[in-house]
């Protein structure tokens, strides 16, 4: 579900379905070229979909975090994922375009990204992966 099609006043009745939070990032620094950019959102978007689609009803997309600088990555996205777990959200899912093998994020439940060569997980990974984070954070409050 995008956040925009979440109404003020359905808020409070939707917020204990939809514990989970998506915060793409695209990890565009600014200087790509018009195809590269073209090519970071649509790879976004496919490991997006394998998101969004199977878990609709208990998954908020949250706007894209386009362009970030390296010097403070980190700490920015880290940040917004600190601020999505104080607004009420159980879990924070990172989705980037890019590899991200130097994003350091504690706030971030899982971080889903393409691999050294582009490609991007398995649908099986993801799938397997939120479950099991679903399933350790209600061990967690038993």
């Amino acid at each position: 579900m995008k956040f925009s099609d979440i109404a003020a006043d359905q808020w409070e009745e939707l917020k204990p379905y939809l514990d989970t939070c998506l915060l793409p990032v695209t990890g565009m620094t600014g200087s790509e070229q018009p195809y590269e950019a073209t090519q970071a959102l649509e790879k976004l978007r496919d490991i997006m979909d394998l998101i969004e689609i199977p878990f609709k009803g208990r998954v908020v997309t949250y706007p894209a975090l386009h362009y970030i600088e390296e010097t403070d990555k980190s700490a920015t996205v880290e940040k917004l994922c600190a601020r999505m777990k104080d607004i009420g959200f159980k879990f924070v899912i990172l989705v980037s375009a890019a590899e991200q093998t130097n994003l350091k994020c504690p706030s971030a439940d899982l971080l889903f990204t393409p691999d050294a060569s582009g490609a991007i997980p398995a649908a099986s990974t993801i799938a397997a992966a939120i479950q099991s984070a679903w399933i350790a954070g209600k061990v967690k409050d038993n």
